[in-house]
């Protein structure tokens, strides 16, 4: 099945990312892969793989919202603004939310998402 929106609850050690549509939705976890080694910038580098893993799994979405706390969402966007810019053209909204279960964190996304595809509808569409 082809869903065209997604929802990504995003934390520093793993995230969920629901794409679904009206009826169906499609639940991937991605968790983060610590690099055990003294090697400078080794937590960088598992960041910016686990954040872009999280990106592959929003690739072909029309609209996105990550959800989550506070500072989780403020590093994947610094990670989306310098890694993957076309990204933020899909990106409908950031919501901080903390611990929902699958069910509110899909209610939460079809509801935001609904309101922003009527919102950018083109002129004449419903």
């Amino acid at each position: 099945m082809t869903f065209f929106h997604a929802v990504a609850q995003i934390d520093h050690h793993a995230a969920k990312v629901l794409q679904f549509d009206a009826d169906e939705f499609q639940l991937r976890k991605v968790t983060a892969h610590r690099h055990d080694t003294g090697q400078h910038g080794s937590a960088v580098r598992s960041e910016h793989e686990f954040f872009a893993e999280v990106c592959d799994s929003l690739e072909g979405m029309t609209w996105v919202l990550i959800a989550g706390g506070h500072s989780p969402q403020a590093d994947f966007r610094h990670y989306i603004d310098k890694h993957r810019p076309a990204l933020l053209l899909h990106v409908a909204g950031w919501e901080t939310i903390d611990h929902p279960t699958e069910g509110q964190l899909l209610a939460l996304a079809r509801k935001y998402l609904a309101v922003h595809d009527r919102e950018t509808a083109p002129v004449g569409h419903s």
